[in-house]
């Protein structure tokens, strides 16, 4: 990161001027450093929601937006998604290196076999209501994690810090398992070693103890796809809150959980439940889905279509065309039922309108990862409420990363955002008998 660059900044109203460091990035947009501007000028910046705002630097995700290109340390996504598997993935984030082969078998044995839960935690569950949503199960449970493991809590020592990641990518299938059977009555299913780490989760999700059950290869593997392309994605609202909550030095099982809470949120984790919720709308409806896709087109009328385009990506998501054709394979090869196959024919047929329509052409309206995940999920039988739970299982791995390389940033400081008061000032307090 060069700074042989500067600024300057130049107060009409005073005339004084200051001279900022501009930082060229390896890749990307160089950045301004303002820290002297409110010492020097007295100012503070203004930038709601910090869209023209770098808050830390970091060497994990590169992300261009414009040319549709997303890296993990370096690798463009499309490589892994092809060749690598999510736990090598999750190897590379965390240590930003590849591992060589026996490093990769230790990480995978050392995952595997700390996928159980302290026994006591499984009592943990029953304090919620039998109704709960999933999420608000693992945003509790992933936080109790603290008072069951908290051996190898030293948030500055290096050999800690691993084994919570180690922890937390290794039980989140298992918390996030047993939230969906604890919200829908079913008894807990346990973990078995030689299951791989998506084959694992599908068997607990959909096992019964009265019953065999072999998780599908091909649902494992698209499973993987999903969890790869969600590891990571630079600095979003879920990873900024991470480092925010671990800025304070809070532990890393409470970071964590705030960044699921922050998932949570529908504008941010929900957005391929809004695809399905959208496509039941829309066979319910009776009406054609033309009269829909021009609803989309007109500027009066506030409706859109769920699952295309991106706020960030403003060419084509890189990770949407990855996602593509393993979607399309595994609707090729499943047999589903009779609501369930109308839901995906009208997906297909979205996504055929959207890909040849010179309206959403000419605008970069391509489906996106969310509308292909929401599509797999769907086809999978995984209940709208668990599509956020495994969004957050995904990017645990990038949480944990994003707050242990902030853990050893030199330049790191407890997060202490500033802002442009508008309230009333002065006030005189009137007693109460006189108001």
């Amino acid at each position: 990161m060069s700074t042989e660059e500067t600024v300057t900044i130049i107060d009409d109203a005073t005339g004084k001027e200051v001279k900022l460091p501009l930082y060229t990035p390896t890749a990307g947009p160089k950045v301004i450093d303002i820290g002297k501007l409110y010492k020097e000028l007295g100012y503070f910046t203004y930038d709601p929601g910090f869209m023209s705002t770098a808050s830390c630097s970091s060497a994990i995700t590169f992300l261009d937006g414009d040319e549709g290109v997303l890296q993990y340390r370096g690798y463009p996504i499309d490589q892994l998604a092809e060749q690598s598997s999510y736990l090598e993935v999750c190897f590379l984030l965390l240590t930003n290196r590849l591992p060589k082969k026996e490093e990769l078998e230790e990480f995978v044995s050392t995952v595997t076999n700390h996928t159980m839960l302290h026994e006591a935690m499984i009592r943990f569950f029953s304090g919620f209501r039998r109704d709960a949503h999933p999420m608000a199960i693992m945003v509790g449970v992933v936080g109790a994690l603290a008072a069951f493991y908290h051996d190898h809590m030293d948030i500055h020592n290096e050999e800690h810090r691993m084994i919570t990641a180690h922890r937390l990518v290794a039980k989140m299938p298992t918390i996030a398992a047993m939230s969906y059977r604890y919200a829908n009555g079913k008894p807990f299913v346990y973990p078995k070693n030689h299951l791989s780490y998506t084959e694992n989760f599908l068997y607990m999700m959909f096992s019964m103890p009265s019953e065999d059950y072999t998780p599908d290869p091909l649902l494992a593997k698209a499973l993987d796809l999903i969890m790869i392309l969600h590891a990571d994605h630079e600095q979003n609202a879920s990873t900024s809150t991470v480092r925010l909550a671990g800025s304070s030095d809070a532990n890393p099982f409470a970071a964590v959980a705030s960044g699921i809470a922050a998932l949570w949120g529908p504008a941010h984790g929900g957005a391929n439940e809004a695809v399905v919720r959208m496509l039941i709308d829309i066979n319910e409806s009776g009406k054609p889905l033309q009269a829909f896709v021009d609803r989309a087109k007109d500027k009066s009328d506030s409706f859109r279509l769920m699952g295309f385009g991106h706020r960030v990506y403003k060419n084509y998501d890189p990770r949407a065309k990855l996602i593509r054709e393993i979607c399309h394979q595994l609707l090729n090869d499943m047999e589903a039922t009779g609501e369930q196959q109308k839901l995906l024919e009208t997906a297909m047929a979205l996504e055929k309108v959207a890909l040849e329509d010179e309206y959403f052409v000419q605008r970069n309206l391509y489906p996106n990862v969310d509308f292909y995940s929401g599509i797999i999920f769907l086809a999978m039988g995984i209940p709208m409420n668990m599509f956020t739970v495994i969004f957050a299982m995904a990017r645990t791995i990038g949480w944990i990363s994003q707050w242990n390389e902030m853990m050893t940033d030199s330049e790191a400081k407890i997060g202490r955002p500033r802002q442009l008061y508008n309230g009333a000032i002065d006030l005189d307090y009137v007693p109460i008998d006189k108001r």
